[in-house]
């Protein structure tokens, strides 16, 4: 039987992969003696597997990072996805930067057919690549040991080379300024994916909203849609609005 604080300690593992046996101590106001008397039978039980003075789930230690932030939100994202892929059709060309908000939408779209994908996410790439008649181009490059995402001046030359129905891209942060990240291959990256749409989509979850990153990608003007899970406030949709993107709240 598992007590409220067995569960609490599983809740945070699920979103977070692992976390020191102090920093867990600390989130539930509890000592560290009591944290290792309740990870002790999780972990006997083989749900649980300790390192170096942290614990992590079974299964999911050694995860990537990009990995750990599928878990993220993932109904929001989900949601977000499903709504995207329902306006792609049958035989028509996307590209995609690399995002957990992409992948979901790549996710969403395995039941579609015959389907053009440009991309610089291995995830992806692996995702859509085998089934039901799709094309799939990769970008080239040197892969990110995080995420698989192929970055610099040889995968942006690559994917000039393609005009596509549909650019999506997620956002690292969306404030009154318009669309920002926090990595400046990623920003340059998801610009140039931008440039190639007939339609350009940025999706994110509402967790980015009012957060300012580093990098400029776009001004509102210079996207058509964004798709979230929940609106963000008034002033924020104020700009949106503003700017000249429309906004689809699914949740």
């Amino acid at each position: 039987m598992l007590s409220k604080r067995h569960a609490d300690i599983l809740d945070i593992l699920e979103a977070e992969g692992s976390v020191t046996i102090a920093a867990l101590a600390g989130r539930l106001g509890v000592s560290l003696e009591t944290v290792r008397r309740d990870v002790k039978p999780m972990t006997e039980a083989g749900r649980l597997v300790r390192i170096h003075g942290a614990v992590g789930l079974a299964g999911q230690i050694g995860e990537a990072p990009f990995q750990k932030r599928m878990r993220e939100n993932a109904e929001a994202k989900r949601a977000i996805a499903r709504a995207v892929a329902a306006t792609i059709r049958d035989g028509e060309s996307v590209m995609f930067d690399t995002g957990t908000t992409t992948s979901f939408v790549a996710r969403e779209l395995m039941r579609h057919r015959r389907l053009t994908i440009v991309t610089n996410s291995s995830d992806i790439a692996r995702t859509l690549a085998t089934v039901n008649g799709n094309r799939v181009y990769m970008a080239g490059g040197e892969l990110r040991p995080d995420s698989g995402a192929a970055f610099g001046k040889s995968a942006l030359d690559f994917i000039t080379q393609f005009t596509v129905h549909h650019a999506v891209i997620s956002a690292g942060a969306v404030d009154a300024g318009g669309i920002m990240d926090y990595d400046l291959e990623e920003a340059e990256f998801a610009q140039a994916v931008l440039s190639r749409g007939a339609r350009r989509v940025v999706v994110t979850d509402h967790t980015k909203f009012g957060r300012r990153g580093l990098i400029g990608v776009a001004g509102f003007g210079e996207v058509g849609e964004i798709v979230t899970d929940r609106a963000p406030d008034p002033a924020l949709g104020r700009h949106i609005a503003e700017g000249g993107a429309s906004l689809t709240a699914v949740g």
